[in-house]
Order: structure tokens, then C-alpha cells, then sequence
């Protein structure tokens, strides 16, 4: 849990650091001033909670402190949430592993369990990017 929770922090600096430089790189694929507008959107809908609902969402994780950081989410507030966070994830799968250990069905079935986990986590990302993508074709062709 304090390692998940250091990486936080790092990469959350990375972010406050690196980040805006990035952002204004002209020709840059994956870093676009549009991409830090939409996460400073998605911390003032969202807020806080934004950080410690990402820490269960996989892929998502790795990317939220530090797209914390490029928006400038304020320091003391990611730290208080990234704790709180890091300290749910830590504690709270390992109390859940603990007692659906104690089942029948799922000491037989982990395997599947697992994948459908991640497969049902990873859904969202994926709909969210269809949908994006949807939305830049239809947007070209109203262009043209």
C-alpha cells in the first residue's frame, strides 16, 4: 500500500512537472492541449473522488495522478485522496480476497473470475473510446 501510493505521488509529480511541457508540443500524438481540458473537466465534474475510484479501475489507475498533475490538481488534496485511495485499494482487496477465498465457487473458478473482473473494468474504456472515435469521424464529415 505505501509503494502504490509513492508511485502516486511520483507520477503525479511527473505530471506537475513534465506535463504542461508536453501538452504544448505542436505535433505530439499522445499529448494534446485538448486531452489536459478534458481532464480539468473531469476533476471539476468528478473532484477528488476522482482519484480514489481510479485506483479500481485497471489502466485507468496508471494514468489519473498523472493527469492529476498536468490539470494542477491541487497538491494537498490528491495527497489526502491518493492515501485514502491507496489505503482502501490495499486493505480492501485483501479483506474481499480473504473471504471469497473461503468459497467453494470461486476457489474452483478463480481463473474466470479474474478475466470476467477485467474484462467488466475495461469495458468503460473501451466504450468511451469508441464513442470518442465516433464522435471525430462524424465531426470530419460534417467538416467536408
Amino acid at each position: 500500500m505505501p509503494a502504490s501510493v509513492l508511485g502516486d505521488q511520483t507520477c503525479y509529480l511527473i505530471g506537475r512537472k513534465a506535463g504542461p511541457t508536453l501538452f504544448r508540443l505542436p505535433d505530439s500524438r499522445l499529448f494534446r492541449q485538448e486531452n489536459v481540458e478534458k481532464a480539468n473537466a473531469f476533476f471539476e465534474k468528478y473532484g477528488p473522488r476522482s482519484i480514489v475510484l481510479a485506483r479500481f479501475v485497471p489502466i485507468v489507475r496508471t494514468f489519473t495522478p498523472v493527469v492529476a498533475g498536468v490539470s494542477a490538481m491541487h497538491y494537498r488534496t490528491f495527497v489526502t485522496f491518493n492515501v485514502i485511495g491507496g489505503t482502501l485499494w490495499g486493505v480492501g482487496v485483501t479483506v474481499l480476497g480473504y473471504f471469497l477465498g473461503q468459497i467453494d465457487f470461486v476457489k474452483a473458478n478463480i481463473e474466470l473470475i479474474l478475466i470476467a473482473i477485467v474484462v467488466v473494468s475495461v469495458l468503460p474504456i473501451v466504450f468511451e473510446y469508441v464513442r470518442a472515435r465516433r464522435a471525430n469521424r462524424d465531426q470530419r464529415s460534417c467538416d467536408t
